[in-house]
This record gives structure tokens, C-alpha cells and sequence, in this order.
């Protein structure tokens, strides 16, 4: 059964990525007048961007569970907050240790506000069954490319780091609040709906286990049932698996965000290095060099707008897919000798990567259920964002032996990676995932929070 709730509701994630992406967008745009107003050094500001994973990580993994007790309407307060995060970190950073302090506290609402998001997106994409997840990203890619240009012009307006993260303060905390609103508490009806809709699904996996368990000896079964009937029987175990259970969901989510990691990466490596590719491979010019990752973001936009009903109803070889694509463009790119070429390997990964990780996490996150999707969103997020983090240096390394060219052999390497793990997703991952789901059904978990 797929609830259908109404526009509202559908509209939420759109809203939430939108104003996270108008964050990230005036954040690029504005480092410079960072830098500048704090008085540091190359060297110093790169070791204080390191800020913002060190702030992320643990945010990262502790609002899953803050969004599985206070309910997802948590996820627009947590955006407002990060849209204010910015006016204060311009305000505040007025030498070293404010810096410090202003980035590392903007990268816990980063992070906070991420799981929030992928936690909204991946839930209203199962009471609906419309491709959220993927398309939520999209909204994100575009609104980063949007929000930058318009910082740049309203920095060479006003020249104002506080009137650049104002502005982008204004957009990101309306969005919050339109979170907020669009996530009302949903209708009796729609409970009582979601709740018949995890029943079944439960009664399904278990007709379809049933072969399995037929084959198994007598004592095996009687072994393999004990565990069940005391998690069912333990009030403490609502909810969340007892504990043979809770390390199988665990290793599964890992396991998804692991993967999600090396597509990071890839994802990541492209939009950083990209530019300089063309500078240095090919003498290209700034203006001509700033092509590469507008293309690269463009491109990742509208892939994702373009495959996500594809995603949502064939994830398995949309992952294949899209791997494969992604490394048959690190290759072309690795060795491409003219500029031309250089650019369709660069547009041919964004085809690739930008797919990846929306994929891995709609499909990791739908079986789960309602009252546990924020910590299964924190697992898979933590994992993959630690690529996001070592990408810069894998690539940088590479470089420094082999030169930036050929360096995007590597990254081909990373996306290869991802495809030859996808058979072992789909034998390991969705078995234990579905595993847990139905362990979860069956000891009639609590209600979810409400919308």
C-alpha cells in the first residue's frame, strides 16, 4: 500500500535540500571574505576547514536518533539553525580561535541538518513511492549552483561578509520554516495506513522466507526462533533489534555506507580538481578552467532530476549503471588529449557519480522503519562522509607521484570499486536489512513520531 499524501508533504525535502544547497552555495562563494577577515594564512584556513568534518562526524551521528524521538519536523529547526550559524561565524571570526570555533560549530549544523534532511527525504519517499531521495538531491546541486552565482554578485555589490551570509541566512531560515509547516503531523488514517503497509511487507518476507526455514532442522529452528519470541517479549527491544539483530542492521548500513564512501570520493575528487585539471593538463585559462565543475554540478542536477523514478524501481542496475559510466569517464578523462575530450570524461562521470550515493541510500534505507530510519540514516551518512573527508587527500597524494591527469585513473579505480562491491550489496545488505525490518515488525514496534 503507498500512502498519498498530499503536495505538501511531497514538498518537504525539495525545501529542506533547496535551503541546505543555498547554504553550501554562498558558503563557497564567501571563503575568501572569510579568510580575509580573520587575517589567516593560506595554511592556517586549510587547517581550519578541517573544522568542518571534525564538527560533521559527531553530528552526523547523534541527530539520527534525536530525529527518531522528537519526529521529523526537527529537520526545518535544524536548517533554520544552520542558516544562522552563518551570520554568526561572519560576525564572530574575527581572528584564529573564533574562526576555529565559528567552523567547527557550522559543521555540526552541516552534519545535523544532512542526516535531518536524507532522514525526511527517504521517509516521504516510502509513504509516497515517488523517487524523493534522488530528486531532493538534484534540488541541492541546483540551488549550490544558483545561491554561488548570486553570492558572486552580491559580493562585487557590497563586498560584505556579513551581508553575504545575511542573505543567505534569510533563504535558508524561511526554507526551515516551510520544513517545518509541510511537515505537519500526519493524519490518523496515515498511520493506521503505514502501519498496515509495514505489516504486510513483513507477512510478505516471511511467506517468501518460508522455503529457507523449511530446510533447516527441527532444533535449528526452535535455536533460531528463541532470540525472536524474547525480543518480542522484552519492552526494551521495541523498536530497535535485540542485539544478534542490531549487528546485522549495523554491518549492513556500514557496509552501504562504505560503498557510498569510494562514491564520494569520486563525486568529490571531480568537483575539487576539475578546474585544475584544465590548468594545468591543458594551459587553460581561469575563466575557461571554471567551466569544468559548473558542467560537473550542472550535469549531477540533472541526471538526478532525469533517473529518479529509474533509481527508485531499478536501483541494482542503476547502481551497476551509473558505476560503470562513472569509471569509463575517469579513464577517458585520465587520458583525453585534447581539452574537448577532457570535458566529455569530466560530464561523463557527473552522469555516474551523482547517482551513486542518492541510489545507495534509498535503497539501504527502505526497509527500514519509521522509528529507526534516523539512526539507519546516521550509520549510512557517517560512513560515506569519512570519503568525502579522505578524498582531497587521496587525490592530492596521486597527484604528487603521477601528476593531476593521470591521477583520475584513481579515481576511476574508486567508482570500480563500487561496482564490483554492488553483487555483494545485494546478496548481503538487502537480506539483513529486510531481516531486521521483519524482526522489528514482528515485535510490534512503537508508532513513529509524528511528522
Amino acid at each position: 500500500m503507498i500512502i498519498r499524501p498530499d503536495g505538501t508533504y511531497r514538498a518537504a525535502p525539495f525545501l529542506g535540500f533547496a535551503g541546505f544547497g543555498a547554504f553550501w552555495g554562498v558558503w563557497g562563494a564567501t571563503l575568501p571574505l572569510l579568510r580575509a577577515q580573520a587575517g589567516v594564512s593560506d595554511a592556517e584556513f586549510g587547517v581550519v576547514l578541517l573544522f568542518i568534518g571534525a564538527g560533521a562526524l559527531p553530528a552526523m551521528l547523534l541527530t539520527g536518533r534525536l530525529v527518531d524521538a522528537l519526529g521529523l519536523r526537527v529537520t526545518g529547526v535544524l536548517l533554520a539553525l544552520l542558516g544562522v550559524m552563518g551570520v554568526v561565524l561572519s560576525a564572530a571570526a574575527a581572528n584564529y580561535p573564533a574562526l576555529c570555533a565559528g567552523i567547527l560549530l557550522t559543521g555540526a549544523g552541516s552534519g545535523a541538518a544532512d542526516v535531518a534532511l536524507n532522514t525526511l527525504a527517504a521517509t516521504v519517499e516510502k509513504r509516497t513511492g515517488r523517487p524523493v531521495v534522488t530528486r531532493s538531491h538534484a534540488a541541492f546541486s541546483a540551488t549550490v549552483a544558483l545561491s554561488s552565482l548570486g553570492a558572486g554578485a552580491l559580493t562585487a555589490i557590497a563586498d560584505s561578509l556579513l551581508v553575504n551570509f545575511a542573505a543567505g541566512a534569510v533563504v535558508v531560515v524561511a526554507l526551515g520554516l516551510a520544513v517545518v509547516t509541510t511537515t505537519r503531523p500526519a493524519h490518523a488514517q496515515d498511520a493506521a495506513a503505514c502501519k498496515r503497509q509495514d505489516a504486510a511487507a513483513a507477512r510478505e518476507r516471511q511467506d517468501a522466507a518460508a522455503p529457507e526455514r523449511q530446510d533447516a532442522a527441527a532444533p535449528e529452528r526452535q535455536d533460531a526462533a528463541a532470540p525472536e519470541r524474547q525480543d518480542a517479549a522484552a519492552p526494551e527491544g521495541q523498536g530497535e533489534p535485540a542485539r544478534p539483530g542490531r549487528r546485522s542492521w549495523w554491518v549492513a548500513l556500514v557496509m552501504i555506507g562504505a560503498i557510498g564512501a569510494f562514491a564520494f570520493a569520486a563525486e568529490n575528487a571531480y568537483q575539487s580538481w576539475s578546474a585544475v585539471l584544465l590548468t594545468d593538463a591543458f594551459t587553460a585559462s581561469p575563466a575557461l578552467a571554471a567551466v569544468a565543475p559548473a558542467a560537473f554540478a550542472t550535469t549531477a542536477a540533472l541526471t538526478r532530476f532525469a533517473t529518479g523514478t529509474v533509481t527508485l524501481r531499478r536501483p541494482i542496475a542503476t547502481l551497476v549503471t551509473a558505476s560503470a559510466i562513472a569509471t569509463g569517464g575517469g579513464v577517458l578523462t585520465a587520458f583525453a588529449p585534447t581539452l574537448p575530450l577532457a570535458l566529455g570524461g569530466i560530464v561523463a562521470a557527473a552522469v555516474g557519480t551523482s547517482a551513486l550515493f542518492p541510489t545507495l541510500l534509498s535503497y539501504g534505507l527502505r526497509p527500514v522503519p519509521d522509528g529507526s530510519r534516523g539512526r539507519a540514516t546516521s550509520a549510512i551518512s557517517t560512513v560515506a562522509y569519512l570519503g568525502y573527508l579522505a578524498g582531497p587527500a587521496y587525490f592530492g597524494l596521486l597527484a604528487d607521484a603521477g601528476g593531476v591527469q593521470r591521477t583520475f585513473l584513481g579515481i576511476a579505480a574508486l567508482t570500480a570499486v563500487v561496482l564490483a562491491a554492488i553483487p555483494a550489496l545485494k546478496r548481503a545488505d538487502r537480506r539483513a536489512l529486510v531481516q531486521v525490518s521483519r524482526k522489528v515488525a514482528s515485535a510490534g514496534p512503537k508508532a513513529p513520531p509524528s511528522w
